[in-house]
């Protein structure tokens, strides 16, 4: 099996929403995506998410997905110049596993569990992601449920802002702020507690994964409702074919390895 793996990205070089640069650089890895784990790595985390091979069939529903609402949009700008490419990202691609028909026939299941397990793909993850936020003004990294609480606190500590959960519902003890968002056969909410975030901060929402954008786009809507401005979203990984990328509109959105969907 062999994979291309891409990294496109524009995001704002400065607090103001008019300048932005663009990176664009194409991976082929090699064909073994197995990773030998190096160490241990303790967690209650379950792995990555799924994708089908398959299309869904298609049913009516009254409810419309959600899109994100942009307020601004993102100009057009020159691709910079990607004549080195960075040696971690096929590193990062390699460890992490794909095991195909789980957890049912037609399923392509894209594990972090063994990227976790080594720790020098696991550290280069975190860098990359440092490396593109630190200096940018980014006072929160709101980290969706559950996997984004993995990347999150790192870049969190690491850039100096504070973590936000965003959490399925009835799982936060507080007071809480929801976002209702469309899933394939009925709805779902992701909630954060009322105060966590004030009008004026900026942010960035991480997860480990896109697919079809649904989770990410509530997430933006969430904050921006209470008067936040999300810089970016960032992922590990983008599944390409379902379009989540669209779904974002203009939200600019970062990833590292690029898997077929």
């Amino acid at each position: 099996m062999k994979a291309v793996f891409n990294l496109t990205s524009s995001l704002p070089l400065s607090p103001s929403p008019s300048h932005y640069y663009r990176t664009t650089a194409i991976f082929t890895p090699s064909p073994d995506l197995f990773a030998s784990p190096s160490t241990a790595v303790g967690g209650a985390f379950s792995s990555c998410r799924t994708h089908f091979l398959t299309h869904f069939p298609q049913h009516p529903s009254s409810f419309s997905p959600l899109r994100c609402n942009v307020r601004k949009t993102v100009p057009d700008q020159e691709m910079a110049s990607t004549d080195k490419q960075d040696p971690r990202i096929p590193k990062i691609s390699k460890a992490i596993r794909v095991i195909p028909d789980f957890p049912k026939p037609g399923i392509l299941f894209q594990d972090i569990t063994t990227l976790l397990l080594d720790t020098k793909a696991f550290k280069d993850t975190i860098d990359l992601f440092v490396e593109r936020y630190r200096g940018k003004d980014i006072s929160v990294v709101a980290g969706i449920e559950a996997r984004g609480f993995i990347f999150g606190p790192p870049i969190a500590l690491a850039i100096g802002a504070k973590f936000v959960p965003m959490r399925k519902p009835k799982k936060l003890p507080g007071e809480v702020i929801s976002e209702e968002y469309s899933l394939e056969y009925g709805t779902d909410k992701i909630e954060m507690h009322v105060g966590a975030v004030e009008a004026g901060e900026r942010a960035l929402v991480i997860d480990d994964l896109i697919a079809t954008g649904g989770t990410l786009c509530a997430a933006i809507s969430l904050l921006e409702r209470v008067g936040v401005e999300v810089v970016e979203c960032a992922c590990v990984i983008e599944l390409d074919g379902l379009k989540g990328r669209e779904r974002l509109g203009d939200k600019p959105l970062f990833v590292l390895v690029n898997a077929a969907g």
